[in-house]
C-alpha cells in the first residue's frame, strides 16, 4: 500500500494496542501502522529527514533492537524510506514510551495506547534517562545481547561517570548531545550499511596521535551484523572550547575589511588580482591591499593553511592500515571519477535550463555562457589523465569549508569528516588528491567574500561591480596566502601533491568539480546566490 491510498490518521488520532511496551514489536498491527501512518508525517518534517525534495513511496521497518537496563527500555529503529524515483534512504531513530511528561506536538511521534494505559511515543533523545543510559554504556563499552550492538569507548573519553547532558544548539542533518560539558555525542540520522567515514577519520587521527587539532575520538555505538556488515548510529568525541565556525570568524572580519574599502574608497579598478596558483608570503602582500585588510586576517588565513596541510599529512602517513594507505593514480580511479563527474554535470546542466526563468541580469549572463559552453565544461571533465600525475591520493576530509573548522584562540580545529552529503558512502571513503579539500577552502573563501557583499551591500558605497572587482583581488591573494604555507609543509613532510604543473592541474580540476557541486545547490536552494558558482566556473573556462 502506497501513500497516495491509504488512508492517513490525523496526528490528534491515538493508536490503541492490545500489548505491553516490552512486548509492542511482537504486535502486527502496530509494525504495520507504525510504517504506513506513524511514522511518515512525522520524519518528513525533521531537519534531518533528507528526502524532502522527492517523492516518498513507502517506509519499511528493517530492523528494531532494545536499549535498556534495569529501570528503562527504548528501541531503536532502522528505517528504509522508499521513494517513487526508485532509490531509497535509511534512517536511525531511537523512540521511548512517556506517559508522565509533557511534550510539544512537534516531539511527539504519535499518541498511544497500550492495554488501557495512554502515553506517547518520543524521540528518545528527548529523555535524560535515555542520554543517561547510552553514556554509561559507553563508558562501559558493553555489548548488549542483541545482535551485534557495541557501545565502544575510545582513547579520548578520561570520565568515569555521567553528569548531565544537553542538545548542542538547533536540529541539524545530525543530533548532537553534550555530555559532562566534555564530550559531544553525535546520533547519526541518515545511516549506511558501511562505517560512517566521520568515525574511521576520527578514531584513527586520533590513535595515530599525530594530528592533534581535531577532537579526539571518545567512543562509538555501531550495529555490527558481521565485518562487512556495520552500521555507525553515533560518534563521541571530545568537546573542543571554541568561539564558533571559521566561517563566521572570517565573515567578521571581511565586513570590517568592506567597510575600510568603503570608508579609504579607492578607485578599485586600479587594483589587479593575482592568479590563482600564486604563492604569497603574508609579510610581502602590497601596501594598496594591506591598508583595507589587517595582517592578522592573513596570519589567520596562513594559519588555517598550516593545520589543513598538518591533517593531509597524518592522513598520508599510515603504511599498514589499506583503509588509509596512499595510493597513485590509476585508470580505475579515472573511470570512477570521470563517470560520476560526467553524471553531475549533466544533472546540472538539467537544472539549469530549468531554472533560466528565475535568473536575472548578471546571473543570467552567467547561466547562459555555462550552457553555451557545456560541451567545452564537460571536455575539461574528461580531459582527466591519471598518466600524468605523479602525486598520492589519501583520504580526505571530502566537504572540507569554513563551517567545518572551529576556532579557538586563533587556532582551527577541523570536525565533521562524513564527506559529500550528496556521495555514496563508498564514494566518500575512495582516495582522492589532497588538493581536492583545498579546492573546497578556496571555493569557501570565494563565498565569504561574496556573502559579505550579498548582506551588506548598502553598507558599502560601490557599485555591486566594482565590489565585485575587489572580492576578486581580495579572494586571489587569500588564494595565494593560504597555498603558500600549505604547499611548502606537505612538501616539506614528505606527501606528494605532484610539483607546479601537476599542482596547478589538480587544483583547477577540482575548483571546477567543486562548483559544478555548489550550482545544484544553489539552484535548488537559493537562486540568487547562484551568482557564485556560475562565476567561478566562469573564471575557470576562461583562464
Amino acid at each position: 500500500m502506497t501513500t497516495e491510498t491509504k488512508h492517513k490518521k490525523d496526528l490528534n488520532d491515538e493508536y490503541i494496542y492490545k500489548s505491553e511496551w516490552s512486548e509492542l514489536f511482537k504486535n502486527p498491527q502496530f509494525i504495520e501502522e507504525l510504517c504506513e501512518d506513524i511514522l511518515e508525517p512525522y520524519i518528513i518534517t525533521k531537519r534531518w529527514y533528507g528526502g524532502k525534495a522527492s517523492a516518498l513511496k513507502y517506509i519499511e521497518l528493517l530492523d528494531y533492537f532494545k536499549i535498556k537496563d534495569d529501570n528503562d527500555l527504548f528501541y531503536g529503529l532502522v528505517l528504509e524510506v522508499n521513494f517513487r524515483e526508485a532509490f531509497v534512504q535509511n534512517y536511525f531513530i531511537p523512540i521511548a514510551l512517556v506517559t508522565d511528561q509533557e511534550f510539544s506536538q512537534d516531539d511527539i511521534i504519535a499518541k498511544i495506547r497500550l492495554n488501557e494505559k495512554e502515553g506517547a511515543l518520543v524521540d528518545a533523545t528527548h529523555l535524560e534517562s535515555f542520554r543517561k543510559q547510552i553514556f554509561e554504556k559507553i563508558l562501559e563499552g558493553a555489548k548488549t545481547k542483541y545482535k551485534g550492538l557495541e557501545f565502544r569507548r575510545g582513547r579520548g573519553c578520561k570520565d568515569k561517570e555521567y553528569i548531565s547532558s544537553r542538545f548542542l544548539g538547533a536540529e541539524q542533518s545530525n543530533t548532537s548531545i553534550i555530555f559532562n560539558d566534555n564530550y559531544i555525542l553525535k546520533i547519526f540520522r541518515r545511516i549506511f550499511t558501511d562505517q560512517n567515514p566521520d568515525y574511521e577519520i576520527n578514531k584513527y587521527l586520533t590513535d595515530k596521535g599525530v594530528f592533534k587539532n581535531t577532537p579526539k575520538y571518545s567512543g562509538s555505538i555501531t550495529l555490527r551484523f558481521s565485518d562487512k556488515n556495520v552500521i555507525t548510529l553515533a560518534l563521541m568525541q571530545q568537546l573542543v572550547p571554541n568561539e564558533g565556525d571559521a566561517w563566521e570568524y572570517f565573515l567578521k572580519q571581511l565586513k570590517n575589511i568592506f567597510k575600510k574599502l568603503s570608508e579609504i574608497h579607492p578607485d578599485v579598478s586600479q587594483l589587479e588580482p593575482i592568479g590563482i596558483f600564486d604563492k604569497i608570503d603574508p609579510s610581502i602582500i602590497p601596501e594598496e591591499i594591506m591598508k583595507y585588510c589587517p595582517m592578522r586576517f592573513f596570519e589567520d588565513i596562513d594559519q588555517l593553511a598550516f593545520r589543513t596541510a598538518q591533517m593531509h599529512v597524518a592522513l598520508g602517513l599510515e603504511r599498514i592500515n589499506t583503509q588509509f594507505t596512499p595510493q597513485i593514480y590509476s585508470n580505475d580511479y579515472s573511470v570512477w571519477l570521470k563517470n560520476r563527474l560526467i553524471y553531475q554535470f549533466e544533472n546540472r546542466v538539467n537544472l539549469v535550463e530549468n531554472s533560466l526563468h528565475k535568473l536575472d541580469g548578471y546571473r543570467l549572463e552567467l547561466a547562459h555562457e555555462f550552457l553555451d559552453r557545456k560541451k567545452e565544461i564537460r571536455k575539461r571533465l574528461l580531459d582527466f589523465d591519471e598518466s600524468k600525475l605523479k602525486g598520492e591520493r589519501i583520504r580526505i576530509h571530502g566537504d572540507y569549508h569554513l563551517g567545518q573548522v572551529l576556532v579557538t584562540d586563533r587556532d582551527f580545529y577541523i570536525i565533521d569528516f562524513e564527506g559529500e552529503p550528496e556521495s555514496t558512502i563508498r564514494d566518500r571513503k575512495v582516495k582522492q588528491p589532497p588538493l581536492k579539500d583545498v579546492a573546497g577552502i578556496f571555493r569557501s573563501f570565494n563565498y565569504a567574500v561574496y556573502s559579505t557583499i550579498f548582506n551588506s551591500t548598502e553598507d558599502f558605497h560601490y557599485s555591486k561591480e566594482d565590489l565585485f572587482r575587489f572580492a576578486e583581488v581580495l579572494y586571489s591573494y587569500m588564494a595565494a596566502v593560504f597555498l603558500r604555507r600549505y604547499v611548502k609543509y606537505v612538501q616539506a613532510h614528505n606527501l606528494s601533491i605532484g610539483y607546479k604543473k601537476e599542482i596547478k592541474f589538480v587544483l583547477n580540476y577540482c575548483l571546477l568539480e567543486k562548483a559544478v557541486y555548489e550550482l545544484g545547490y544553489e539552484l535548488n536552494s537559493r537562486p540568487r546566490w547562484a551568482v557564485i558558482p556560475l562565476k567561478g566556473i566562469s573564471k575557470i573556462i576562461n583562464s
